[in-house]
């Protein structure tokens, strides 16, 4: 048994023209028709005034072949379940009375996805949500290609969504090499996002303008361990800062001592100033200076 493959639809411009001068040939048809049927009525000539009649509901019926484009806004024309094209042109046209005119609206859309927990790439729960920016840009791949198209869209962000948390970690901290983070990488994190959505919604005739995230954060059940360890990281980089300059700063003590000729001090003594020069440095409280008045070797 053979399956039917899927075909796509592409947009195609529909034959359509300006309603004004078709509305006023009408006009004037179905004013010669009624009198006409006038006429025939009082010459009682039955033929005629069929044919009036007839030639009245005809002109009534290519009424329905009347609608209007506005701006950014895209009608879909379909005969008798067959795709005959999409009419842009903004204004009052007229196109095939047997038609149906489906209404596609090209507008730029936002949309919020709602905030699901998700495992990162590091296993953490995180809380996480994103807001798209997106526009229909083919009416006929929106139609016809996917069934409700904006539930189509809603979907594949929630899955965009979910793809891109379990691909790479929360914090800058789990990251190896270059990899980027949720939380540190947040333009890289933005344009990652766009262009896997895009790739997702080309299908549906979407285009995708700028997608962000909107709410990042771990999970209630976990945020409290990880605030500590957060605070526990920036006090290592700070203490670290703190050592590494009051290094450099023993260092360019001894050295300027040393080339200025002050004072000449052994290793032992030198080691000694090391020491009271690091934990006045260092330290978190003030310290008291212990002045020496005799000899340094007494």
């Amino acid at each position: 048994m053979s399956i039917k493959r899927f075909r796509t639809v592409r947009e195609s411009e529909a034959k359509t023209t300006s309603g004004f001068g078709i509305l006023f040939l009408v006009l004037a048809l179905m004013a010669a028709c009624v009198w006409q049927f006038v006429e025939s009525l009082q010459q009682q000539e039955i033929g005629a005034l069929l044919a009036s009649v007839g030639g009245f509901v005809v002109l009534c019926f290519l009424l329905s072949g009347f609608f209007t484009v506005q701006p950014n806004e895209s009608r879909v024309l379909i005969f008798f379940g067959r795709y005959i094209g999409s009419c842009q042109t903004e204004g009052f046209r007229w196109g095939n009375p047997f038609a149906q005119k489906r209404r596609v609206s090209l507008r730029v859309r936002n949309l919020t996805s709602e905030t699901i927990k998700v495992n990162d790439e590091s296993g953490s729960p995180i809380e996480i949500a994103a807001v798209i920016v997106w526009r229909v840009v083919d009416s006929a791949k929106a139609l016809f290609d996917v069934d409700r198209y904006e539930q189509f869209v809603s979907i594949q962000v929630e899955t965009a969504v979910r793809s891109l948390a379990t691909r790479h970690p929360y914090d800058p901290a789990d990251a190896e090499g270059n990899e980027p983070s949720l939380r540190g990488d947040q333009e890289r994190i933005a344009e990652e996002l766009r262009v896997e959505l895009q790739n997702r919604l080309t299908v549906a005739g979407v285009e995708v303008q700028e997608a962000r995230l909107t709410h990042l954060a771990y999970a209630p059940e976990i945020a409290q361990a990880m605030l500590r360890r957060q605070q526990a990281q920036a006090v290592i980089s700070a203490r670290r800062l703190i050592v590494e300059a009051a290094v450099g700063m023993v260092d360019d003590a001894l050295r300027g001592l040393a080339e200025k000729g002050i004072v000449t001090l052994d290793e032992e003594r030198k080691a000694a100033m090391v020491n009271n020069l690091l934990v006045v440095l260092t330290s978190e409280q003030a310290s008291s200076p212990v002045l020496n008045t005799g000899t340094l070797y007494s």
